[in-house]
């Protein structure tokens, strides 16, 4: 055992003190120490009830013949943290997580881990740490919110940010704007749509690092306390078998994630997060594969905020299983790979069943022939740039305006709410990547400010920032490269006409080559406000190239 090195033979001596200083007992002391990485705290609600969750798990590692030892890591809510500086550590707080982690369960010689994460950086952040340990790991979420309600209508935590929209239009009154608060986020869980969160907690299903049903079983259900029983005794069945993270996520594995990716339609922020825990196991992989990738996936599912269903509806309709056995009907899966079930892909969905085809189309009556998200590419964004495909109106899908430019993403919610954006603008955000931000923000709040104030089909928005997995409408984020580091979106002047041309995969900005260089010739980088503390390294980092972070 690798925790043998802590607790076998007198050198050991000062290490086993410590150990009994935590109540371990000698019979302990003989049995493998499994770390348990709880993201429990009082400030996200995805993350409120994992004490619960780690409770289970204990019992689950003891009842298989483990020792389990609790230690945390932090979490952002991005919700809360949505629209202000809290939200430039967001993303970066995805590094924190994985670089702790490696630091605790190295440090201390775990056997076996099991990670307990929920929310949007969690979940990278931890397959990030167990790509890199490559111990025998399981990650088990906390599982997604139940929907809100007011009368027959069901609510996310999005219906909340687009009713500011709604009510700085005059659209809505306070009285609206408060029921609407207090009736979107019901319940402890990640928030209920096929956002971030939920998004990679399904993705982490189909890695095959999470039990089937990890990525849809609400958070109030105690189908969710067994699963992480569960995964507690199943992670001493990875260790007693030597079945590694590396073994589970192999290339063939990130295809498939990127596939059931398109079939869902999920956050754009999969295409940040996949490639960062690729880049761990060392592969890379690109904007370009997910074009292609997408051109031969349909798309099955409309889940909030694409469509009016919400993850606990999925998951009765046969949750992740269910439709990667659509998938796999037109062989788009592989399905021999080994996953944290100790059986293949093709084991773990040869029973499932769709029990629902309005949630989870059949593969041959689909929402469209291709995925959820496409990248674009262009004079504009030449290393490319996301977009939830699924999420935009029709007659958004092809576009062209006049940019409307601002530096930051309040000065743009500024004009949205002021009425100085009108009916086919193209809003451009820039200088909110990673290092121009830094921390590369999200842009719920003025995607929420268009759609609130009824310019969702007429109005586009293109940043060099990232959108939420709520964000919904021609919102097209991570332009790359990005402003501060000399990105064509930076050159942008107010009134050029900018082309958008989904379906193509093109977005263009209608300057000659020429004025282009002109404007480089004149062009200076505006320097982030933030200078110091971990940030300001962080965009060190970016700007140097050898952050894993986003650039991965």
């Amino acid at each position: 055992m690798r925790s043998d090195k802590i607790k076998v033979g007198p050198q050991a001596a000062p290490h086993r003190s410590l150990l009994y200083a935590l109540g371990l007992t000698d019979e302990e002391l003989k049995k493998p120490l499994i770390g348990i990485v709880s993201s429990q705290n009082d400030i996200v609600p995805g993350h409120m009830n994992l004490d619960k969750i780690v409770d289970a798990v204990k019992q689950g590692v003891a009842l298989a013949g483990g020792v389990p030892i609790v230690f945390p890591a932090i979490a952002v809510c991005d919700g809360i943290a949505m629209g202000h500086e809290g939200m430039k550590y967001s993303l970066v707080s995805r590094e924190l997580i994985a670089d702790s982690t490696e630091a605790m369960a190295i440090a201390h010689a775990f056997d076996a881990l099991v990670m307990v994460p929920n929310c949007d950086k969690n979940v990278p952040g931890l397959l990030m740490a167990a790509a890199r340990l490559n111990i025998p790991t399981i990650l088990v979420s906390g599982g997604a919110m139940s929907a809100g309600i007011i009368g027959k209508k069901k609510l996310s935590l999005v219906s909340a940010f687009e009713g500011v929209g709604a009510y700085k239009a005059g659209k809505i009154d306070a009285k609206k704007l408060t029921e609407i608060e207090q009736k979107c986020c019901p319940s402890c869980g990640s928030c209920s749509g096929m956002f971030t969160a939920n998004s990679m907690n399904c993705l982490t299903e189909v890695l095959g690092m999470g039990l089937p049903g990890n990525g849809t079983i609400p958070a109030v259900q105690s189908a969710r306390i067994r699963l992480a029983k569960q995964a507690g005794m199943k992670v001493m069945e990875l260790l007693e078998k030597n079945i590694r993270p590396r073994d589970i996520m192999t290339y063939d594995a990130f295809l498939n994630a990127m596939t059931v990716d398109m079939a869902l339609g999920c956050s754009t922020n999969s295409m940040l997060h996949l490639p960062a825990i690729a880049h761990e196991c060392g592969y890379k992989l690109d904007m370009h594969l997910a074009n292609e990738i997408s051109e031969k996936t349909p798309n099955l599912c409309h889940l909030s905020p694409a469509g009016p269903h919400f993850i606990e509806e999925l998951n009765e309709a046969g949750g992740i299983p269910a439709v990667m056995k659509e998938l796999d009907k037109k062989g788009l899966l592989k399905t021999d790979l080994m996953t944290v079930t100790g059986k293949t892909v093709a084991e773990n969905i040869a029973d499932a069943e769709n029990k629902d085809e309005e949630i989870i189309r059949p593969i041959d009556k689909p929402y469209s022939e291709t995925g959820g998200i496409a990248a674009l590419f262009g004079n504009l964004a030449p290393e490319g740039s996301v977009v939830k495909r699924s999420a935009v109106a029709p007659e958004m899908l092809v576009h062209k305006g006049p940019a409307r430019v601002f530096d930051s993403e309040e000065e743009a919610i500024a004009a949205i709410w002021g009425g100085k954006i009108k009916d086919g603008d193209v809003v451009v955000i820039r200088y909110e990547g990673p290092k121009g931000g830094p921390g590369m923000r999200e842009m719920l709040s003025p995607t929420s400010a268009i759609m609130g104030a009824g310019l969702g089909s007429t109005v586009a928005l293109i940043t060099d920032g990232r959108f939420s997995g709520a964000s919904r409408g021609a919102a097209i984020g991570h332009v790359s490269p990005e402003a501060a580091l000399g990105g064509p979106i930076g050159l942008i002047e107010e009134g050029d006409i900018i082309s958008i041309n989904i379906p193509e995969h093109k977005l263009d900005l209608e300057v000659s080559n020429e004025v282009l260089k002109e404007r480089r010739k004149n062009w200076k980088p505006r320097q982030p406000k933030i200078t110091t503390g971990y940030l300001a390294r962080y965009a060190k980092l970016v700007s140097s190239g050898t952050s894993g972070a986003v650039l991965s």
